[in-house]
């Protein structure tokens, strides 16, 4: 499908679907926002659930043309939302969604939605706070604009919720490794991070 805009976040939408395990069956999307991203998921798992707390952006999502049959959108905060499945999603992915709360109890309750033997995928963003973090971020400013001019310019739906990042890219990437033993993270130029964690499955097998 061909994005009807562009920003950092949409552009890390290729390495979630990249992360998408072959025979996924359930996926999540949470703070699926107007649902750009859980529609392109419905090409690749047999269902799909996109949840928002901002009754705003469920609405949108909803209003969308074409939202494909196996997509259902709710709205519904994934921290708190006991009707929320633990362990029930082949695949669960969270871009720029953790860090507009507690970090470690975001991360921990994705972790528990999903599957064991399933996947999780996290965009997300962190604070400069060294001389080198700096330098990476400014080599981003150029690749930026490049990208923002080619798709003329950078855009999102109006009314997506924003939030200060605290942590550092030091902070964040402890963090991870120590809720998600394993995991692979990774940090882009567009100045996110992108994190794939493969849930062990029952028994550890």
């Amino acid at each position: 499908m061909t994005d009807p805009y562009w920003n950092h976040n949409v552009h890390h939408h290729p390495a979630v679907l990249a992360a998408v395990p072959d025979g996924c069956r359930t996926a999540l999307d949470a703070g699926c926002g107007d649902g750009l991203l859980t529609r392109k998921l419905a090409a690749r798992s047999a269902s799909v659930t996109g949840v928002d707390r901002s009754p705003e952006m469920i609405k949108l999502a909803r209003e969308q043309a074409h939202v494909p049959g196996n997509v259902v959108y709710r709205e519904a905060d994934y921290l708190t939302d006991a009707s929320l499945p633990e362990a029930d999603y082949d695949f669960v992915s969270a871009v720029a969604v953790v860090h507009h709360a507690p970090f470690e109890q975001a991360v921990t309750r994705l972790a528990r939605l999903t599957s064991p033997g399933g996947r999780l995928a996290i965009v997300g963003m962190a604070s400069n706070r060294t001389v080198l973090d700096w330098l990476i971020s400014a080599c981003g400013v150029p690749v930026s604009l490049l990208y923002a001019r080619r798709h003329g310019g950078k855009r999102g739906p109006a009314g997506m919720p924003m939030e200060d990042v605290h942590m550092s890219w030091a902070e964040i990437r402890r963090a991870l490794h120590r809720l998600l033993p394993g995991c692979d993270v990774r940090r882009t130029l567009l100045w996110r991070y992108v994190v794939v964690w493969d849930k062990p499955r029952e028994g550890g097998s």
